[in-house]
């Protein structure tokens, strides 16, 4: 039990390390991203840190499974450079006992992927598109920048401002093009402001000497009013809607469909855990090597069959939605191919274990 011990807290204080910079890297990215958008008026502050946090929830599922096998990896390439599991062999401990540490490992490890990619991804994935749709859907003259186009609601408005005093809550020189299915509006207005309903405490848009162009979708005869005073309130009544993107539905509605782009998420979803277990079993003969090199002299091949292996699935993934292959084995052609290098590597004479006599 110490031996099981030793080993697992090695693989897993790795795990941690990597997994925490990998984060740190990914949210940093991320938060550029989003901060430009935040600083170009498309994000109000508010959401940029939801979003950022969602995305890195989101990214855990493949960043947990590679950290754990990339720690595998340098783990055992650490004790066979220090000749530590040569020890363990000479006093009797055989190589079963590494690869059952590294198993219950990999089971702990496919067990918090699979809550990840069958519930919190989804999930995630829904409050994301939710909390983007209402940004981009709301409107705010505060977030503006002078000179530039803003196109919110998937296209349906364009607001332009030639100049913007978000301290102030002011612009001068706003155009607004709405798009309906019964209509087409514009408004132009030497100046605007933006103020909060004292009733309801929503934003309201107030326009000063401008004109308004309706024109109907049937070709009738259009509308052209003039005003010195006119009022939008910005914030929509109805409860908005995400448009649908399968990554957001949950695990359950996608069980008896028929469609190939959900056949092909769910068989995403499946094959993660699984793939967490094949990958830390995978990187045991990886890491062999001799106490003369280093404990990261197997990194570089491991990362290039992750590569492989992570961009084949994915690519199986879409020859599935798209129905250039069978939906079985489908993405499971990953798994299989993973599975039988596994094999491979275990029982090939040039990658032999330790346990095994010639």
């Amino acid at each position: 039990m110490i031996i099981d011990r030793y080993i697992i807290r090695e693989i897993i204080k790795p795990t941690v390390t990597i997994c925490a910079v990998l984060v740190f890297i990914f949210g940093c990215y991320i938060s550029t991203r989003y901060g430009e958008d935040a600083v170009h008026g498309m994000l109000p502050g508010s959401s940029v840190l939801q979003l950022i946090l969602l995305r890195i929830l989101i990214a855990l599922e493949v960043l947990l499974p590679t950290t754990l096998y990339l720690s595998v990896v340098i783990a055992l390439g650490r004790l066979y450079r220090d000749a530590e599991l040569t020890a363990m062999f000479a006093c009797g401990i055989s190589m079963t006992r590494v690869v059952k540490s590294v198993f219950l490992v990999s089971i702990l490890g496919g067990l918090i992927v699979a809550s990840l990619s069958l519930f919190i991804r989804p999930w995630a994935w829904s409050q994301f598109f939710q909390i983007k749709t209402q940004a981009e859907a709301n409107f705010d003259l505060t977030r503006m920048k002078g000179g530039t186009f803003y196109s919110t609601g998937g296209g349906e408005r364009v607001v332009f401002a030639d100049k913007v005093d978000s301290q102030k809550n002011r612009a001068k020189r706003v155009f607004i093009q709405t798009k309906t299915e019964k209509s087409l509006q514009i408004i132009y207005a030497d100046r605007a402001s933006q103020f909060k309903d004292e009733t309801t405490g929503k934003p309201i848009l107030v326009f000063q000497d401008g004109q308004l162009y309706e024109f109907p979708r049937s070709g009738a005869n259009g509308l052209i009013l003039e005003f010195e005073n006119s009022a939008m309130h910005l914030v929509p009544s109805d409860v908005i809607q995400h448009e649908y993107k399968v990554k957001a539905v949950a695990t359950k509605a996608l069980l008896h469909s028929s469609n190939l782009e959900e056949i092909a998420e769910l068989q995403w979803r499946l094959t993660a855990p699984l793939s967490t277990i094949l990958l830390a079993l995978l990187a045991i003969p990886l890491s062999r090597s001799s106490p003369r090199q280093g404990k990261y002299v197997k990194a570089p091949v491991a990362i290039l069959i992750f590569a492989v292996y992570y961009n084949f699935s994915a690519l199986t993934k879409q020859w599935v939605s798209q129905g250039v292959i069978e939906v079985v084995p489908g993405i499971w052609w990953g798994q299989l191919l993973l599975t039988a290098l596994v094999v491979l590597l275990f029982w090939q004479p040039t990658f032999l274990l330790p346990w095994r006599k010639r």
